[in-house]
């Protein structure tokens, strides 16, 4: 192999281990810093890096050593002629006389400590060695390790944010570090490198956990984009370990071709505080939360929920997002602690969760998408409800619990006591639509965002029975036909006139209208609020 040919290796090589301590530099401080300047002393492998052209003399060489070209392309790697004569690492492959040894020793940033070493000549030998004049065209090096000097627990901090391969592989950066790894207080088991990572980042979990000290873990993070059904018994042995190192925070994030059950594992911990899952299947054994009396905050996204019941005495924070239930009877939501709600039944499948009485709740979310099973079938034919009764027309789902004033707050009833709440809801949803006929008083509500459903009713009963029954609002913000953020026409009013509709509260003193454009409509909502001076913004 020529010397050109050999120095391009070299540096293809030295290319990969500056992306990976890149990536890991990313991770801990989540700067982005320009390219890693890589020097080499051959021109003519420097050409060979630069020019993605194969020429003859380098088509013999393997593919995977050209990995160096696409690093200079995308601005990771860039690569330097540097002179014989100024190359660092002579002193560590080459017999140099005791001048060139000190200089490089220098420029290294090397520093003599006090101890004993087990040659005590050699130690004499460096510690007589004169300092050489200061360079001033030498690059500044720090002689002191600061990384390295920093106490455990702040390292165990940024060690819990990696993934567990990564945060091994970062203990070797220098010589104290190499036995945080076995005592961090996190552990992040993440597989995001395609289908075939999972079953050997779990055998590399298994050597972890054996090697591993006793201590306590905050949080466990297990989370794969590629997951599948062989590897369910892994995800079932590593909970309860989770669970008995004592976990704060647990996070199970699992994407794949079906849910993956958990049921048949028990929840019982008393320092378990937040718990957040997706794309899971939920039984009542994992449900159970009566083992769990420190559990804060529970979040649920694309996941199955195959129980009758989720009961919590300490929960303060409940988010149900794109659920899915099988279930036919509707899933009971006890949780009188809750301060905060955030429903978004997108694709769910199944009655919409009844939800006890919250006296202590502060902020609720609701979103009805269109696979929830208690629509009102007459707005099919485009007859708001509150009209069908009227026209003695109304919906056989409607009809049954008219008259049942229990039934028919089911949602609305269970968050009359927040202060701030978000109503958005497709065309046809029972639940709001009962509204209009058993309204509870939402006694605290301060600001109030609503969608289209209710403005859409000819005489506005949907909108003006909110507002009656809201006597202390401050707020409105009304969202027409836009979902957002970004919203073409955005229209702010304030009251200014002596006249009020009786539909409005005393209190409301801010409207906010979001829509695209203002058609027919939008002019007939701004009518219905022609006490407020409302002007478009932009």
């Amino acid at each position: 192999m020529s010397s050109c040919e050999a120095e391009y290796v070299a540096a293809a090589s030295a290319a990969c281990q500056a992306v990976w301590l890149r990536r890991l530099l990313s991770d801990m401080t989540g700067a982005k810093d320009s390219a890693t300047m890589i020097y080499i002393d051959n021109k003519s492998a420097i050409q060979l890096c630069k020019n993605p052209v194969f020429h003859d003399r380098s088509k013999h060489i393997e593919v995977r050593y050209h990995f160096i070209r696409d690093c200079i392309v995308s601005g990771k790697i860039d690569v330097e002629h540097v002179s014989m004569g100024e190359h660092l690492a002579d002193i560590l492959t080459k017999p140099l006389a005791r001048v060139r040894f000190q200089e490089l020793r220098t420029r290294l940033g090397m520093v003599i400590i006090n101890g004993q070493l087990s040659n005590g000549d050699a130690h004499r030998l460096l510690d007589g060695m004169p300092l050489r004049k200061k360079d001033e065209s030498a690059p500044r090096v720090s002689g002191a390790d600061r990384i390295g000097s920093l106490p455990d627990h702040p390292l165990h901090h940024v060690l819990s944010f990696l993934p567990a391969h990564t945060a091994v592989r970062a203990c070797v950066l220098t010589r104290r570090w190499h036995d945080l790894w076995r005592s961090t207080i996190g552990l992040r088991i993440v597989g995001l490198d395609g289908p075939n990572c999972a079953r050997d980042l779990w055998v590399f979990v298994d050597h972890l956990l054996i090697l591993r000290e006793r201590t306590d873990l905050d949080t466990v993070e297990i989370k794969f984009d590629h997951f599948h059904g062989d590897d369910d018994l892994y995800l079932k042995l590593r909970t309860p370990f989770a669970l008995m190192c004592k976990v704060r925070v647990l996070t199970i994030h699992l994407d794949g071709p079906s849910y993956h059950y958990l049921d048949g594992l028990p929840l019982a911990s008393r320092q378990l505080r937040i718990l957040d899952l997706e794309g899971v299947s939920l039984g009542e054994d994992f449900l159970d939360f009566a083992s769990c009396p420190a559990l804060e905050d529970l979040k649920m996204n694309l996941c199955e929920i195959s129980v009758d019941e989720i009961s919590s005495r300490s929960l303060k924070h409940l988010s149900i997002t794109r659920c899915y239930s099988e279930s036919g009877s509707r899933v009971h939501v006890s949780t009188p602690g809750l301060v905060s709600l955030s429903l978004k039944l997108d694709g769910f499948s199944g009655p919409i969760p009844f939800l006890d009485n919250m006296a202590s709740l502060e902020s609720a979310r609701v979103h009805l998408q269109d696979d929830c099973e208690d629509d009102c079938l007459n707005y099919e034919s485009g007859v708001p409800y509150g009209v069908n009764n009227r026209n003695n027309n109304a919906c056989e789902n409607c009809d049954h619990v008219n008259d049942d004033c229990s039934s028919s707050l089911l949602l609305l009833g269970s968050i009359s006591s927040a202060k701030h709440v978000e109503l958005i809801s497709e065309c046809g949803k029972l639940m709001f639509a009962r509204y209009l006929k058993h309204c509870p008083t939402f006694v605290k509500l301060k600001t109030l965002l609503l969608n289209e459903y209710w403005c859409e009713a000819p005489d506005l009963d949907p909108l003006a029975c909110v507002l009656k029954d809201s006597p202390v609002l401050e707020k409105l913000t009304l969202q027409l036909f836009s979902k957002g953020p970004n919203h073409k026409v955005e229209m702010k009013g304030s009251y200014s006139s002596m006249e009020r509709s009786s539909a409005i509260s005393g209190h409301l003193n801010i409207v906010e209208v979001k829509c695209n454009v203002v058609d027919g409509s939008i002019l007939k909502v701004l009518k219905f609020l022609c006490a407020f001076n409302i002007s478009k913004l932009r």
